[in-house]
């Protein structure tokens, strides 16, 4: 015989009405484990900037909550990355671009951090004028890089040559950069390219970024040496017995001074001395290189003795 169950209408009216209200939360929640969504906004703006275009990429990044977005942000080019930068306070970046002659089609990619998802901007077209003064253009890829301190990271350099065919002769074109954070550094290999005659093919240069580590602090403070509290020591407790007796004589007085004198001069002769103070104290504890985002400035610049010719783009390199 099959048991008969039975169900309260207000028991299951409950239960659903606790259901319903768990719903916003849970979704909250997952919402927060994968991130918040974003939305990626673009603007271009072109102008003429000695002889070649130039475009002022001007990029919004915010959460689905209305709140600016931090982190890093990229532009590319039909898919095809050419500079990046790291958000300001309000989750806006301006981004340089330099434009060969053509067609462009330009998309902002944000990569997401710890509490945001990247998104993708809408394509903003843009139309690179022709112009025929030789030129070159500087990208970097990728634009975006993310190290932990002590950690180094490689980013291929390119500089395509523009209207190369009024060369004369070869350009040489020599590559820096700035804005790093500090206990960091970059090298390119090669530092210097050349452009040809009627070159057309991107020329790559290897950059190299280097951040560094904290270091323990008990490896750089050895422990004081012992003899010198041989020497010290008794030396005190020998002006303190010359202080005492200067009460019973009076020719005391006068040579406990003098010592007195002698023993201050020589702890501060050796305490100041910068060879005493690196083996008793050891060098400084070079710090780590600080965690945050920052925009690297990537700089070309050639020059035939009477012109020169200065490029420049950005990246966005993150310290964990």
């Amino acid at each position: 015989m099959r048991g008969i169950v039975c169900r309260s209408p207000r028991l299951e009216l409950v239960a659903a009405l606790s259901i319903a209200l768990a719903m916003p939360a849970l979704a909250m929640a997952a919402e927060t484990a994968q991130g918040m969504a974003t939305q990626t906004t673009v603007n271009v703006e072109t102008r003429d900037h000695a002889g070649r275009t130039q475009a002022t990429v001007a990029v919004t990044v915010s959460g689905e909550d209305g709140l600016p977005a931090r982190g890093a942000v990229a532009i590319s080019d039909q898919g095809i990355q050419l500079a990046g930068a790291a958000l300001n306070a309000q989750g806006q970046a301006t981004i340089l671009v330099g434009l060969p002659a053509g067609e462009h089609t330009l998309r902002a990619v944000y990569a997401g951090d710890a509490t945001h998802r990247g998104s993708i901007s809408h394509s903003a077209r843009a139309e690179g004028q022709t112009n025929s003064l030789p030129n070159f253009d500087i990208a970097v890829a990728p634009a975006t890089l993310t190290l932990t301190a002590g950690q180094s990271g490689t980013v291929t350099a390119s500089v395509t040559p523009v209207n190369s065919s009024g060369l004369t002769a070869p350009m040489f074109v020599t590559l820096s950069c700035s804005g790093l954070p500090d206990q960091s550094s970059c090298s390119f290999t090669p530092e210097n390219v050349e452009v040809l005659p009627n070159a057309t093919s991107a020329i790559p240069s290897s950059m190299v970024i280097l951040t560094q580590a904290e270091f323990a602090s008990s490896a750089a403070h050895p422990r004081s040496n012992p003899v010198v509290w041989a020497f010290l020591l008794p030396g005190a407790l020998g002006l303190g017995g010359l202080a005492w007796g200067t009460r019973r004589r009076p020719w005391l007085n006068r040579l406990s001074l003098l010592a007195l004198v002698g023993l201050v001069a020589m702890l501060g002769a050796t305490a100041c001395a910068p060879r005493y103070d690196y083996y008793n104290h050891g060098p400084p504890i070079p710090p780590a290189t600080p965690s945050g985002t920052y925009t690297i400035t990537v700089t070309a610049q050639s020059s035939n003795g009477i012109t020169a010719i200065t490029n420049s783009t950005t990246m966005a390199l993150t310290v964990k």
